[in-house]
């Protein structure tokens, strides 16, 4: 071990920004940010205020000040500062499960004549059972990409063809933590005449993203890992500029229509990202993540990735000392891996209930894989070094 955890954390230029998060004296070691993000203390003051000043005061009368208008101003916000995207093409709201579905099935019939929609095998299973399920719906065949947790170009290259009408592939896999070449496998898309989806679940918020520049055409994401958005809060939709006027949702809902006041008969989609919307704004669900956003604004994602890379690093260090016995999912190559790192051993299950007996907090993802995520701006190297080693305990016992 080339320097230790004190000596990591006393050198960190972003190290007093982790008091800026609310913390429990009963988690001695938050290993679990890639699942839930720990709340700032800011946004616990902001949802008090809310509480007080908006809903309690204003009542109904927000809506006409803001709130109908927040899916689309965080939107933009969290386009600037996260997604390297151009205003007008991100909104807020539904899970991610539901703007999944939308989106497949809105390129989908994007792409009439083409029968195939490609995904990966290990992609998480929302992402399959969604896409799945459009394809039994429409009676299309879904192309699999067997490449593990690890979708290169080639593989992405060797599935798709000109029956392929979208590519749905995550930026970071959810297991392995590998990150994929969005750029190159956005192209490899296009080159067939496919829309290509990204997931960006695991990467945003943590990794820099360039959805404009790479060509992305859709994109999906939640708010609750490295957004720090709380438990279910609204994930987001992003839809590139020049599809928007041909890509159509097909969740039809009164927010989404072009004028949602009038209630008049027959639908007619709002134009531009507004047409993603369908029900009422989750108005209280978006008020975390606007603190997590004007955060990462502040500190720069070129250095939270840096700080991303080097807990990674330290943690592949600690594993490889400490858990000989444990096999790495996770490439060695930080440009591969997103924020967080998998550990593979048959005995993991069983320690997770120890671990966090003990206020050490990973996940574990079936069948043998124990998950560190590591949220760079709440994470100390600290909690790094005293959470693994209290893995190596547990499973010395």
């Amino acid at each position: 071990m080339t320097r230790s955890a004190a000596e990591r954390d006393a050198e960190d230029a972003l190290a007093a920004f982790a008091a800026d998060f609310v913390r429990s004296d009963d988690v001695v070691a938050y290993l679990d940010g890639n699942s839930l993000g720990r709340p700032l203390i800011a946004s616990r003051e902001r949802i008090t205020r809310f509480v007080d000043e908006q809903w309690g005061a204003r009542l109904i009368r927000g809506w006409d000040e803001e709130w109908l208008e927040l899916p689309l101003h965080i939107g933009d916000g969290l386009a600037r500062v996260v997604l390297g995207a151009a205003a007008g093409q991100v909104t807020i709201g539904d899970s991610t499960t539901v703007l999944l579905y939308k989106l497949v099935r809105a390129a989908v019939a994007a792409r009439p004549g083409r029968p195939e929609i490609v995904i990966d095998r290990d992609n998480f299973p929302t992402d399959r059972y969604v896409v799945e399920g459009i394809a039994t719906e429409l009676g299309m065949t879904v192309a699999w990409i067997d490449a593990g947790d690890a979708v290169t170009v080639d593989a992405v290259s060797a599935a798709v063809s000109d029956r392929t009408a979208v590519v749905v592939l995550s930026h970071v896999a959810y297991r392995s933590g590998y990150l994929a070449d969005a750029a190159a496998i956005t192209a490899v898309a296009h080159s067939v005449g496919a829309l290509l989806l990204l997931d960006l679940c695991h990467s945003a918020g943590s990794v820099p993203i360039q959805l404009d520049s790479w060509g992305v055409d859709l994109a999906v994401g939640c708010t609750y890992k490295y957004l720090n958005g709380g438990p279910g809060s609204p994930a987001f939709a992003y839809v590139r500029q020049e599809l928007q006027s041909t890509i159509r949702q097909p969740i039809q809902g009164w927010i989404g229509s072009a004028a949602p006041f009038e209630m008049g008969q027959g639908y007619a989609p709002a134009p531009g990202i507004r047409g993603v919307l369908s029900g009422t704004p989750p108005v209280l669900g978006m008020l975390a993540m606007q603190d997590m956003i004007t955060l990462i604004e502040r500190v720069g994602l070129l250095a939270v990735r840096s700080k991303s890379v080097q807990l990674t690093e330290f943690a592949i260090e600690l594993a490889d000392e400490l858990l000989p016995d444990a096999v790495l999912a996770t490439p060695r190559d930080p440009d591969l891996r997103g924020s967080h790192i998998t550990l593979d051993h048959p005995r993991f299950a069983a320690l997770v209930a120890p671990l966090w007996a003990r206020g050490v907090l990973p996940d574990f993802r079936r069948p043998s894989g124990l998950r560190l995520g590591l949220s760079p701006l709440s994470t100390t190297f600290a909690e790094v070094d005293l959470g693994v080693r209290a893995i190596a305990e547990e499973l010395a016992r």
